[in-house]
């Protein structure tokens, strides 16, 4: 049997660790945005909500299907995908707001959500290059969701504040 080469071989424990710890933070972003994207696609109201409450739903389903990669690569890189007990929610700018009808408040925190996944994904891209390619091309792929999101969310808050003015 001959030993374990890329991002498995001994000379790579410390990197290893490294990515595991990026993926285990992207796997709670992940997570965390979950959590909120449900709350605020149920609890927003009003006329103008619903475009943004249905993309919110849409949504879940690919953010949710991002912790599943990001969940399966922590395994993959001989981590433990960690249980609730070690969640901590760091998302302050995601929660519901006060008035169900603060649309302008959910979108900001969505695109805020974004920026920080893409600044996070970019690191983890720039850690992995060279040396774990596996995890470079899934984070790469995810972070095209994100901008994409980022991007509809951006056009949500010209039309909003557009109408508005």
């Amino acid at each position: 049997m001959s030993a374990p080469a890329g991002i498995a071989a001994p000379e790579h424990a410390a990197k290893r660790e490294e990515l595991l710890e990026l993926l285990t933070t992207a796997y709670w972003m992940e997570i965390e945005t979950v959590l909120s994207y449900i709350a605020n696609s149920v609890d927003l109201d009003g006329l103008r909500a619903q475009e943004v409450k249905e993309s919110l739903e849409e949504d879940i389903d690919e953010e949710l299907a991002h912790a599943r990669q990001f969940a399966a690569r922590i395994r993959e890189l001989y981590g433990t995908v960690p249980g609730s007990l070690e969640f901590h929610a760091k998302q302050d700018y995601l929660q519901p707001p006060a008035e169900p009808t603060d649309v302008l408040h959910v979108i900001k925190g969505v695109i805020e959500a974004e920026n920080g996944a893409i600044a996070h994904y970019t690191r983890l891209i720039e850690a992995a290059d060279g040396v774990d390619w596996a995890t470079q091309d899934m984070a790469i792929e995810i972070l095209h969701d994100e901008e994409g999101h980022r991007r509809l969310f951006e056009g949500f808050l010209r039309e909003y504040e557009h109408a508005v003015v």
